[in-house]
């Protein structure tokens, strides 16, 4: 097996699984550890990888989006503790927008629902969680499904959003860097979330801490349009501070 084949089989173990290990992969491919550390570090340096300790994980991009399904079994502990913090900054609003994937569904799942509130989304899965509640109003912004997140894209769902002003919204992306801002693989996803930042008056972006540093193919926002971000403490103290330096608030859970 050539360095160029090694390369790509981890590549597609790594997306298959959503990380891989060092140690598993010397085993498998038959080769030595550092062999394998070298790979990825060249991984690492075409962007496709990013390492971990004794490890590396996907890194999402154009031509490759981990499903809505898998993320429901990763890091799920980090991802209820952001949701419940973030759930907490709903504060007076009473119109929201909550964003797909997996954290806005826990973000929905963990919203207070002693009062009327207004929810509007491309998700369905936050939309068949929210409908049943009293007194709430949910929005459904129509377009097509994505069948790898089960929410909406497309022009019809980013002309629906235009016509409101929100007062809060809960926003993802598949990274997040201070040099490249938020960024998501489907430039469909991207319209719907730019203008998801444009329609609303204050943004929190939610995410783990394997979002830091990473970027997609797709620019929607910049780390200043946000208002506030909640991370987990896995994210570091120092670069929390460089992420407030531009602007938002930064909570750490």
């Amino acid at each position: 097996m050539t360095a160029e084949e090694r390369q790509r089989a981890i590549v597609g173990a790594a997306r298959r699984s959503g990380a891989v290990e060092v140690t598993r992969l010397a085993r498998d491919l038959g080769v030595a550890k550092e062999t394998v550390r070298r790979d990825l570090r060249v991984l690492e340096a075409h962007g496709l990888l990013r390492r971990t300790h004794g490890g590396a994980y996907p890194v999402e991009s154009a031509g490759f989006e981990t499903t809505l399904e898998l993320r429901a079994t990763r890091n799920v502990p980090e991802k209820r503790r952001i949701a419940a913090a973030a759930a907490e900054l709903v504060g007076e609003a009473e119109t929201i927008f909550i964003d797909e994937g997996f954290t806005p569904q826990l973000i929905a799942e963990s919203l207070p629902r002693d009062r009327p509130l207004t929810v509007v989304t491309a998700s369905l899965t936050v939309a068949t969680t929210l409908a049943p509640t009293d007194n709430w109003t949910v929005l459904l912004l129509g377009g097509r499904v994505r069948g790898a997140t089960m929410a909406t894209v497309d022009h019809w769902t980013a002309k629906m959003l235009s016509g409101f002003v929100i007062d809060l919204a809960f926003i993802g992306a598949n990274g997040i860097s201070r040099e490249h801002g938020l960024t998501t693989p489907d430039p469909a996803v991207a319209e719907v979330k730019r203008q998801a930042v444009q329609a609303s008056r204050r943004r929190v972006f939610t995410g783990i801490h394997t979002k830091f540093g990473a970027s997609s193919f797709c620019r929607f926002a910049d780390v200043p349009d946000l208002d506030v971000i909640v991370a987990s403490t896995s994210l570091s103290t120092a670069e929390a501070h460089r992420y407030s330096l531009q602007g938002p608030q930064v909570i750490r859970v």
